[in-house]
């Protein structure tokens, strides 16, 4: 996949979690995780869904300073551009 959307990573948060709904907008882009109700399990669980739906491995310490939905798309973006330029 060339990039993920706020949206995918809401998604797979959901999954993650078991989670039914998360409205995803501007403003919930921006509230921390832990705001949105998520714990360290389900970001480790997300980070480990990510690794196998975008191939991105997000450091531990890395995942530890990711504080919103956009901080984790746009990390998770950069290590994709990062990989698609190695390969070019």
């Amino acid at each position: 996949m060339s990039h993920i959307t706020i949206h995918d990573l809401a998604e797979i948060l959901r999954a993650s979690a078991g989670e039914s709904d998360l409205g995803v907008d501007l403003e919930t882009a921006d509230l921390t995780l832990t705001d949105l109700g998520y714990d360290s399990l389900a970001l480790m669980e997300t980070a480990a869904r990510i690794e196998r739906l975008y191939g991105v491995v997000v450091a531990d310490g890395d995942l530890d300073r990711i504080r919103t939905l956009r901080e984790f798309t746009d990390y998770v973006n950069t290590r994709i551009a990062e990989a698609a330029g190695a390969t070019a």
